[in-house]
């Protein structure tokens, strides 16, 4: 309709209107950093003007949970990590994954070599640094599934320091392990005057019980709206444009986002080699959910123990292929 109308208002002469774009708000996990690459290329590259999309992108912060933000109606769709999301779903916030640009996690425990850990098996009776607001359901699947006890110090168990987004229980010896992102705090560490020869690392996915990062999130209701499917589709392919730009051009698109880092606080250098290091997470993704990742990521939520993450298997209606087919 909109292409003939088009047609016909210019064989009278007549100037076609200004059609609105549809907006979109974007409700990011954390704050304005090259985790978030994809999304400010698309904006500042013109992926989502050229989609017809009005896009604000709303940063994160250590007291802004994602999950809120979207129930509460103050954005469309949030990046959020799978095990939260999952949770929320299972409390009854009907969250349903519409796309999933990073393929791999980055997340792991970096320890004190010093400290006597080579293995997993010596994090018992550590004091091990654990971030929370959601992102502790990796680590307490992989501690259950080691059969280690979180409720303390003692041969079978670990004391779980609640950390803050900072890397200073480890600097200032509190905690032996804590934990880091391959593309920040570890990196944090080793600015800090650290050697890496000082350090060990266990990455989540290496222990076999890596979870989904960072991927797209929607209330299921707006799902019946064609219209909303619509929008995200053409909100979800911009994006992945925006995010396999990044990975080809990572300096560029480090100082992109930059450019978008209203306070200040990330550096050039800092931001480069994060952006280097996210590009190896969302390599191998064309932005559709595999669902035999789905499906792993659930049955290490799942291996809980007395307390696991989730406790149902959420199924199918947990994510869909309606918004990503069209990258296919």
């Amino acid at each position: 309709m909109k292409t003939r109308l088009l047609g016909a208002l210019a064989a009278v002469g007549l100037a076609a209107p200004a059609w609105a774009a549809d907006d979109v708000t974007l409700q990011l996990k954390w704050v304005t950093q090259a985790q978030f690459a994809g999304y400010y290329v698309a904006l500042e590259n013109g992926y989502y003007e050229d989609a017809d999309l009005d896009v604000t992108i709303k940063p994160g912060g250590p007291d802004i949970a994602p999950t809120q933000v979207i129930a509460g109606g103050g954005a469309d769709v949030t990046v959020e990590w799978m095990p939260a999301a999952l949770a929320a779903r299972e409390k009854g916030l009907p969250l349903v994954n519409i796309a999933q640009p990073f393929k791999s996690s980055g997340m792991m425990l970096t320890c004190w070599k010093d400290a006597g850990i080579s293995s997993p098996e010596d994090l018992k009776n550590r004091t091990l640094g654990v971030w929370f607001f959601g992102n502790e359901f990796p680590f307490m699947s992989w501690m259950s599934s080691m059969g280690i006890s979180t409720d303390g110090k003692s041969e079978n168990g670990v004391e779980v320091l609640k950390q803050g987004f900072n890397v200073d229980p480890l600097l200032q010896r509190q905690a032996d392990c804590i934990s880091t992102m391959t593309y920040n705090e570890y990196w944090q560490v080793i600015d800090a005057g650290v050697s890496p020869d000082d350090l060990v690392t266990f990455k989540y996915e290496d222990q076999g019980v890596a979870t989904l990062e960072d991927g797209l999130y929607v209330l299921e209701d707006r799902l019946d709206d064609p219209a909303f499917v619509d929008k995200m589709q053409r909100f979800v392919a911009a994006s992945m444009k925006g995010w396999k730009w990044a990975e080809e051009n990572p300096e560029e698109a480090a100082m992109i986002v930059l450019d978008y880092d209203e306070t200040g606080a990330q550096t050039e250098t800092h931001q480069k080699r994060m952006m280097g290091e996210v590009a190896k997470l969302t390599a191998g993704s064309n932005g559709t959910l595999d669902p035999a990742d789905f499906e792993r990521t659930v049955q290490t939520l799942l291996a809980g123990g007395s307390d696991p993450v989730i406790t149902a298997d959420p199924g199918d209606a947990a994510w869909t292929h309606a918004v990503s087919d069209v990258l296919n």
